[in-house]
C-alpha cells in the first residue's frame, strides 16, 4: 500500500472518529515528514478550549463548487452528468443544482511529487461517495469506461479508481 494511500486512509479513520483503526506508528510517519502535520487530523490535546464569552473562529460549512479547466467544458460536463449523475450548474430558470448527500468529507492537499493522482501534471482528484459501488462500476463500465476493481480497506469502505476523459483522476468511494 502506498504512504500517500495510507495517508488517506489515516485521514478517513480520523473523519469518521476511528483513530484507532489505523494507528499512526503503524504507517511508518515520522517526525522527518513534512506532509505528517498537513494531513494529520488534530488532537484533543491541540484543539484550542474556548472559554465563555470568547469569540471563536468563523470557519466555511462545506464545499460550494468545484471548478477546474477543461479542454472541452460542455463534453466534459455531460460526461459527468451521463455517467455519474451530477447535474451541471444550471442555465436557465427552473433548473436546479446537484444537491450532494450529507456526508464525510476528506479535505487532504498532497505534496507535489504525489504519484497517488496518476499522471503527474494533474493537480487534483474527486473522491465522490457511493451507496453501491459494485453497481456504479458496473454501470461505468457497460459504458465502456475503464475503473479499476474496487479495494476493500476495513472500517473504511471500498475504493475504485477512473479517470474522466481528459484523464483527470476519480475516486469511487462506498463507505463503510
Amino acid at each position: 500500500m502506498s504512504f500517500q494511500r495510507r495517508q488517506l486512509l489515516q485521514t478517513l479513520a480520523y473523519a469518521f472518529g476511528a483513530s484507532f483503526i489505523l494507528p499512526r506508528k503503524g504507517f511508518g510517519m515520522t517526525a522527518q515528514n513534512p506532509a505528517q502535520a498537513a494531513s494529520s487530523a488534530p488532537s484533543a490535546k491541540t484543539t484550542p478550549k474556548h472559554e465563555p464569552g470568547e469569540t471563536q473562529m468563523e470557519k466555511v460549512a462545506g464545499i460550494g463548487g468545484l471548478f477546474f479547466k477543461a479542454h472541452d467544458p460542455k463534453a466534459l460536463g455531460q460526461w459527468y452528468e451521463q455517467h455519474l449523475g451530477i447535474s451541471l450548474t444550471p442555465t436557465s430558470e427552473g433548473a436546479t443544482v446537484w444537491h450532494q448527500e450529507a456526508g464525510p468529507t476528506v479535505f487532504t492537499p498532497f505534496p507535489e511529487t504525489t504519484k497517488y493522482f496518476g499522471d503527474p501534471s494533474k493537480t487534483f482528484m474527486v473522491n465522490f461517495r457511493v451507496h453501491d459501488i459494485d453497481k456504479m462500476v458496473a454501470q461505468l463500465r457497460t459504458a465502456g469506461i475503464e475503473v479499476k476493481d474496487p479495494e476493500t480497506y476495513p472500517n473504511i469502505g471500498r475504493f475504485a479508481r477512473l479517470h474522466d476523459p481528459e484523464g483527470n483522476p476519480i475516486e469511487l468511494w462506498q463507505p463503510s
